[in-house]
């Protein structure tokens, strides 16, 4: 009896032992068909996941002060910061379960703060007002609703624009999607005022005119077709201006007015192949264009406070450019002398009309605020990033732009990470990394995890930008819209059969992952080329474009029928039903990883659950991480953190084991 008990005792220690030497999920997490992670891999990888940089949010609209978004050492989410001077003390402003999507002061006083916050990844945005000195929050959107916000040029009031929610793809039935348009006084949210019912979705970019009397909205269809309204702030009546009768269809963004009221400063393509600044005129309804010189979309831009002056970023082949302007001439400024990165924020102060605040990151650096006097050229550091020590950012790989020819002749490009040679001589594993959108880009921007693939498993790292990228003009970007989206696929098999010409990569040894659309590239991918890969990642990725149509929220499935076409249309049903991963799952040969958010309202869980379904049917190996917290990607560090000890170990087993 006695060595009996000593026996258990002896096994349960040793199970204890065991439980220690890997890691669980927490209880947002679950992991389906993963196997045991070893700790040692959260060992290994804890410097790469430890970066903490800092985003612009927004100026005192008195003080020289500014709003910045942080996580804070052991903190699982970032939060908005009251930052007072450079390298000042940070002063928390919010301290939620949930990450802040858009904070501001209100306007010429901040006393208060208005901000937009969702839950659990859900993205049903809801806008409160919070009083800074005792941190309570006011809610003034409507629950059932998701919402954004708009300040008035005065600063009394908001115009929160809102959508309904149906949430299909748990029980929710569909709703006539119409967008609202409420006036709101954030001090007395009770006495709102109901402006407008605007037709169907993709409504956006609202900017008052100084007098408050008229409202420039946007209804957004693709990158290359919007339009342009005037509506009455009082009535709310509304007038169609751009594109004008019978001109060709164009894409129109970022509106802000002239002191005058007359001016109305926009970004447009309907001029050529890129997004360019423009103006255009109320009084004699003329468009000038003034960054024609620049070969390259403008992706954003900001008009300072006294209208005086405008920053314009340009995208020159996914690196960033910062240009100033002259907002009267219209022309060019002399370059400011900023460091080369990826920009964010962008904004000019009310009181000190020729500064400007902005964030920065690089392949070195994961992202500081700057403030920018455009009168002086001097560039102010407010803040340091923070790196574990051993990591040496300053050391980390920048990627090369590498250009091939896909099937059809057409140059596609894409950014290419290569291990240090010395470390990690020979050809290398790689791991093809599809963006999302699928109107969106990689870009020469900070790495993050990825840099523990490249400095610790020596593994390549491959960005394509497939045709429907953005960045290469409006041409490129519909060349994989409705009956053509197969051949964005192709521009990725393209990128595999190159591979295998390179003298530095294995191309008997990839992984191919992406996210969102990414996702969908993923699986394709899979479907269409599993003998020249290893193993597929699929993050938030569409699964039948059928099933994805029927499920998403009816806010966004219009806007999305553009680009994917309507799956009402009986043709084009029965090409999404062909070429759905979903129905080809049995051409799927190599391992998958699948990650989902429970609450993601653009690609429903369904779309993972069906597809992890049909590929073990089929006797493949399936990895499948679902987070009940989570929504289109994960935001909180924990869950963030046990996703990539999981792709460390699904990497090492396709790639390097």
């Amino acid at each position: 009896m006695r060595h009996s008990i000593t026996g258990a005792l002896l096994a349960l220690a040793m199970t204890a032992a065991l439980a220690q030497d890997v890691i669980s999920p927490n209880p947002n997490l679950l992991a389906d068909g993963i196997p045991a992670i070893p700790k040692t891999i959260a060992d290994k990888v804890a410097l790469y996941t430890e970066f903490r940089g800092y985003g612009f949010v927004g100026w005192h609209p008195v003080e020289r002060s500014m709003l910045v978004r942080h996580r804070e050492q052991g903190a699982n989410i970032a939060q908005v910061y009251w930052l007072k001077s450079p390298g000042g003390k940070l002063e928390k402003i919010t301290d939620f379960p949930d990450p802040v999507s858009s904070a501001s002061f209100a306007p010429h006083h901040g006393n208060y703060i208005v901000y937009g916050r969702d839950a659990g990844g859900n993205e049903a945005t809801q806008i409160f007002r919070m009083d800074l000195a005792t941190k309570q929050s006011t809610l003034l959107s409507n629950p059932d609703e998701r919402s954004a916000y708009t300040w008035s040029k005065k600063g009394d009031r908001v115009l929160i624009e809102s959508v309904p929610l149906d949430k299909t793809a748990k029980g929710g039935t569909r709703t006539q999607v119409t967008t609202t348009l409420t006036l709101v006084d954030p001090l007395k949210p009770e006495g709102k005022t109901r402006l407008a019912e605007l037709p169907g979705g993709g409504w956006g970019n609202f900017s008052f005119t100084h007098d408050d009397a008229t409202v420039v909205a946007q209804q957004y269809r693709t990158p290359n077709d919007s339009d342009v309204f005037l509506i009455d702030a009082k009535t709310g009546a509304r007038e169609k201006i751009l594109p004008k009768e019978g001109a060709s269809a164009a894409g129109f963004n970022g509106f802000e007015w002239s002191k005058d009221n007359q001016r109305l400063f926009m970004t447009t393509n309907t001029g050529g192949e890129f997004s360019e600044l423009a103006v255009y005129d109320r009084r004699d309804k003329t468009m000038t264009v003034l960054s024609h010189h620049i070969p390259w979309d403008i992706e954003n831009f900001s008009l300072s406070a006294d209208g005086q002056r405008l920053v314009a970023i340009a995208n020159n082949n996914g690196r960033d450019e910062m240009h100033l302007f002259d907002a009267t001439s219209g022309k060019e400024l002399a370059r400011p002398d900023v460091t080369a990165g990826s920009f964010g924020g962008g904004h000019w102060h009310d009181n000190q009309h020729a500064t400007l605040g902005f964030s920065l990151n690089s392949p070195q650096s994961p992202g500081d605020v700057y403030s920018l006097d455009t009168q002086t050229g001097k560039t102010e550091r407010w803040t340091v990033a923070s790196a574990p020590a051993g990591v040496k950012p300053d050391t980390f790989i920048s990627p090369e732009l590498v250009q091939i020819k896909s099937f059809d002749g057409l140059t596609v490009s894409g950014w290419l990470f290569l291990p240090d040679a010395a470390k990690f001589p020979g050809k290398r594993p790689v791991l093809v990394s599809f963006h999302g959108g699928p109107e969106g880009q990689s870009t020469v921007r900070f790495m993050g995890r990825y840099n523990y693939f490249l400095n610790e498993m020596g593994i390549a790292v491959l960005m394509p930008n497939v045709r429907g990228s953005s960045g290469y003009g409006k041409t490129y970007l519909d060349l994989d819209n409705g009956f053509k989206r197969k051949d964005s696929v192709k521009d990725g098999g393209a990128f595999l059969t190159w591979a295998a010409t390179h003298p530095r990569l294995d191309a008997k040894r990839i992984v191919v992952s992406g996210g969102s659309y990414g996702g969908y590239m993923s699986l394709a991918t899979a479907v269409d080329y599993s003998p020249l890969i290893r193993g597929a990642i699929d993050v938030v990725g569409i699964s039948s474009f059928v099933t994805f149509l029927n499920n998403t929220e009816s806010y966004r499935r219009d806007l999305r029928r553009v680009e994917y076409g309507a799956e009402r249309d009986p043709a084009m049903h029965a090409f999404h039903e062909k070429i759905a991963p979903l129905n080809n799952a049995a051409s799927i040969t190599v391992p998958l990883y699948v990650v989902q958010g429970k609450n993601d309202p653009r690609v429903p869980y369904t779309e993972a659950q069906q597809m992890v379904a049909a590929v073990r049917k089929n006797n493949v190996p399936v990895w499948y991480l679902l987070a009940d917290n989570e929504g289109h990607g994960f935001r909180r560090k924990a869950n963030a953190d046990f996703e990539f000890y999981t792709t460390v170990r699904f990497l090492e087993k396709t790639l390097i084991e």
